[in-house]
């Protein structure tokens, strides 16, 4: 390859703020203590039902093991995985690659690259150059063979299949979703066209504002709870399908970008239907067996087997790697063309050129961007300097 890449894959959670100044190894995983017995003390149980598993510092235990707190539908690997595709280098990378030294932003502090992952709480990080893996770490609950819960990044596997589907005139980005499920006729998602749930160019009367507890964001995720019983007098949805039914307008679509994840789930919705096959079986027949993945990867589900698009997923970082090498090699892998080059080019051409704002806010976005990987092509998947990806977790 002519141009020198460098593709990071950095899994980090949030801590809250009254741990801002803790050290990460104080809230370790595996130093806690979390799950670890049989059975583990009463105090270092971590349950899904009181909602601890989604609470600082048990969440760095939690998104290691989504799968024993809530309910997963499995993204197949690949049968005969390609491990060849990526190799380390000699063994002095790491080392060096431990003591570059730069400055925070807002800081006149220079800070080491091992201590900036420290500071991060970094549960994972790997380092593609001219794909050969140069650097890899672990750290907390996150092993080599395991896998971690990307959050939105989710948005960037359906958001691809989407755009493939396009591509390949399966799906027609000017007709509206409603058009293809028209159980979304009576909601503000039904009147979107395809082309804005990609672009996330929605006018929707949803707010993703989680400091917000009359925020929408919440319904949804009443909506899609496995955890708990409704109460008896509950007459909401109970799936992630019937509350994007209900979803009202606010605004025209086609004039702004708003960050709201309902619009990914919305789309992959609209793929099931067009398919006729489940999000999780198309993404491991069209994407995740073809990479030659080595891990299963899977999607947190509702209470009627519907996946998380927006937000679900999870898998193992050498897998992402080889998802974000795809993307740099025009959808191309092994000689064969994975993605449509087509997709890949509307990706790199980028979206907005502003700075992205609150999910809760909107920011113009212009015509024929697209979001594909995520929205207005300026999250999840996000082209940079020199053609490199960045596959950056939303907190």
């Amino acid at each position: 390859m002519r141009i020198p890449f460098i593709l990071s894959l950095l899994l980090n959670i949030c801590a809250s703020i009254a741990f801002l100044q803790a050290q990460s190894v104080d809230s370790d995983p595996v130093r806690l203590g979390w799950m670890q017995g049989f059975p583990p003390p009463a105090d270092k149980v971590v349950r899904a039902a009181d909602g601890s598993f989604f609470r600082f510092p048990a969440l760095r235990y939690s998104v290691c093991h989504m799968r024993s707190f809530l309910p997963t539908v499995a993204v197949p690997a690949a049968t005969v995985s390609q491990p060849h595709t990526f190799f380390s280098v000699d063994d002095a990378a790491p080392s060096a690659i431990d003591t570059v030294q730069f400055l925070p932003i807002g800081s006149n502090k220079p800070m080491s690259w091992a201590a900036s992952l420290e500071k991060n709480y970094t549960d994972g990080i790997l380092v593609l150059h001219r794909g050969r893996i140069v650097y890899e770490r672990y750290f907390g609950c996150l092993q080599p063979d395991g896998v971690h819960a990307v959050m939105s990044v989710s948005k960037t596997f359906a958001g691809t299949l989407g755009a493939m589907l396009v591509a390949e005139g399966v799906l027609d980005e000017h007709r509206t979703a409603a058009s293809y499920v028209p159980a979304l006729a009576s909601s503000a998602l039904g009147t979107a066209t395809i082309r804005q749930l990609l672009d996330m160019t929605t006018g929707l009367k949803y707010s993703e504002d989680y400091s917000d507890p009359k925020a929408e964001v919440w319904a949804f995720s009443a909506a899609g709870n496995t955890m708990l019983a409704h109460p008896k007098d509950y007459q909401g949805p109970t799936n992630y399908y019937e509350y994007l039914a209900t979803v009202q307008p606010q605004g025209t679509h086609g004039t702004a970008f708003a960050y709201k994840t309902i619009n990914t789930d919305a789309l992959g919705w609209v793929i099931s239907v067009a398919t006729g096959k489940p999000l999780a079986t198309l993404l491991s027949e069209r994407i995740w067996q073809p990479l030659g993945t080595e891990r299963d990867g899977y999607y947190q589900v509702d209470p009627a087997g519907i996946a998380f698009a927006g937000g679900g997923f999870s898998a193992g970082l050498r897998d992402l790697a080889r998802f974000g090498y795809l993307m740099l090699n025009k959808g191309e892998l092994n000689g064969k063309q994975l993605l449509p080059a087509a997709v890949v080019a509307d990706i790199e051409k980028g979206g907005a050129t502003g700075p992205c704002l609150p999910r809760q806010a909107s920011v113009p976005c212009p015509a024929g961007a697209t979001g594909t990987c995520g929205g207005c092509r300026t999250t999840s998947m996000v082209p940079t300097w020199h053609g490199a990806y960045t596959a950056r977790l939303s907190t």
